[in-house]
Formats: C-alpha cells, structure tokens, sequence
C-alpha cells in the first residue's frame, strides 16, 4: 500500500517500536517532529504564499481541506499571523497533554489504514520487567510499508545529484528525530553530513527550515545521548557504549536470562527463542552460530552472550539493536 501524506509517511518510521502507553521523552520528540510534519506538508501543498521575505498562510485553502490528524496540529498551533518558520518554532512549546492528542489523531488514521498495530514490546523480554510481571506494548509499522518506504528513503538521501523539496524537509524531520541513526550506518551518515551541510549553504528551503531545532531542552539533551551512543555503536571499537546509558532507551539493550550457567549456542538460541514466544514477539533468525542475529518487527538484534551481576551472577543473552542498512 502507498501512502500519499508526507506526514503520515514520516509517522509511521517515527512511532515503530515506540512505547504505545506511555509518553516517553523519545516519544515526545517523535511528536513534536510529527506535528511539524504536519506543516511541512502544508508547505508542499502549497497552503503558504510568499509575501514579501516569508511564507504566509492561505487561509482560504484550509476549510474543509484538512483531515482529523491535520486539524489537531493546526488548532494547537495556528494563530492569525503565523508563518511557516515562526509555526515550526512554535512546536516546542506543545504540551504533553496536546502531544498525546496528535499521538492518538495519527494513530487513529495509521490503524485505519492498517499501517500500524499494538504489539507486545521486546522490553517485555527483558529479565527485569519479567520478573516484575510488567508487559509493555509498542507501535509496529506494517512491515511491507515500512520497508518499502524507508528503502526509498535511503536511496533519495543517498543520492547526491537530486534532492527534491520533499526529499529535503524528510532528512530534516529524521535528523531532529534521531530516525536517522535507525536507517544509517556512520559511513553513509558521514555521506548524508556532507550532504546536508551543501544544502544548508546552497538550497533556499534548506537555509530557512534546517537552522530550526524544535526540542525541548531536557528532550535534546537525552536524544544528545542517543546520538552519542549510537555513532559510537556503529564502529566495532565502540561495542558495548550503547548500554552505559541504558535508562534512557532500554529497548537498545534487552537482557535475557538462560537456565543454565555457561550455555552453548544451541542452548542460548533455544532460551532465546522461548522467551520471544512465550510473550507473542514475531521473529526471524537471519543469522545463527555464536552470535545469531534476529529480525524483531522492522528491527535488526545481534543476540550477544551476557551476564549480570544481582546478588549472584545471571549468565543470558542481550539483544543489541543492529542498523538497519545491513
């Protein structure tokens, strides 16, 4: 299925795998870049008209135009004299309580069209939320689409000879998000860096939606984290960084205890497997041996022998999130 809104399109990357109950503050910046999704797909249907040095909204385009998740966006951030850059700025000032409403009037349309579903979490996997009894739930993009869309994406940024405005506003909205690092290995965000910074120098629409940041400072400090510890990840010298911070995003790292100390491979796979069953995760080994790595919805894991150290230690499996572009 193809979905035409540009909005929509970049929710479904930005909502798989996240939490579906609870407004994390990955989620929130998630939605804060959803809801200027929004008015970047305004823009591109040509709802603003240049006055004068900026981009005023035509008002008379708007009745009965917008849909349900559109109107949302529109009624919490729209006043008379807005512009396009002064409606992105304002995104950060977006309450939780209106990020929840955007959440639900996206969430809504994707179910509709059966883009996307609540599934038992990964996290619910993990040693510690088992032993607590805590099931999480999560979104999960069709896995069709969502390959579909982010293989596209890929190969439009990756491309260094054609940029459309489309192409543009998405690298932004993925980079303010962290998607980025989702669909990127470091070598070719090394190439999209380049990329991004001839834009920035060289392209109208890049020179005044770029320079935006539209997170809140506790949120851009925890995704500065992210983005840290992902960059580091990416290179064999920094295997491992990724779970120093695992408070921040713990379905990077999900920890899985086995019944016996010192397991072989077949043993560790076998424990592996029960567990993912017993909490209805759907799954794909593409790889086997001393380190299988395991297809979880529309992510990559690397399931890596581990221990922990409680009162006693616990010997186990921990599941590394593996990027995308393999």
């Amino acid at each position: 299925m193809s979905v035409n809104s540009f909005s929509q399109r970049f929710a479904i990357i930005a909502l798989n795998t996240q939490e579906s109950r609870r407004l994390t503050n990955a989620k929130k910046v998630s939605l804060r870049c959803m809801a200027a999704g929004i008015i970047l797909e305004m823009y591109l249907n040509h709802f603003f008209e240049q006055k004068e040095n900026q981009l005023d909204l035509d008002r008379k385009k708007i009745d009965n135009q917008l849909s349900p998740y559109q109107r949302i966006v529109f009624k919490k951030l729209f006043k008379k004299n807005d512009t396009f850059t002064s409606l992105l700025e304002k995104v950060t000032k977006l309450s939780s309580k209106s990020l929840k409403e955007i959440e639900n009037a996206f969430v809504t349309s994707l179910k509709d069209l059966d883009l996307i579903i609540e599934t038992p979490s990964l996290l619910s996997c993990d040693l510690e939320f088992e032993t607590a009894g805590i099931k999480v739930k999560e979104y999960r993009a069709d896995t069709n689409v969502y390959k579909q869309l982010t293989d596209k994406i890929r190969m439009e940024l990756l491309n260094k000879d054609l940029k459309s405005d489309e192409t543009i506003l998405m690298m932004w909205l993925l980079k303010e998000s962290s998607c980025l690092y989702d669909l990127f290995s470091e070598e070719e965000l090394n190439i999209l860096a380049n990329s991004y910074n001839e834009l920035l120098q060289e392209h109208a629409l890049a020179k005044e939606v770029f320079p935006i940041n539209i997170h809140k400072t506790r949120e851009k400090f925890i995704k500065s984290f992210l983005k840290t510890k992902r960059k580091m990840m990416s290179t064999p010298e920094g295997s491992g960084v990724n779970f120093i911070f695992p408070y921040i995003e713990r379905s990077q790292a999900v920890f899985i205890d086995t019944e016996a100390y010192f397991e072989n491979k077949e043993e560790r796979l076998r424990d592996v497997k029960r567990r993912l069953n017993k909490h209805n995760i759907p799954h794909t080994f593409i790889r086997k041996g001393d380190v299988p790595l395991i297809q979880i919805g529309n992510a990559y894991y690397e399931a890596v022998p581990f221990s922990k150290i409680y009162r006693m230690p616990v010997h186990g499996v921990q599941l590394r999130r593996y990027p995308l572009s393999i």
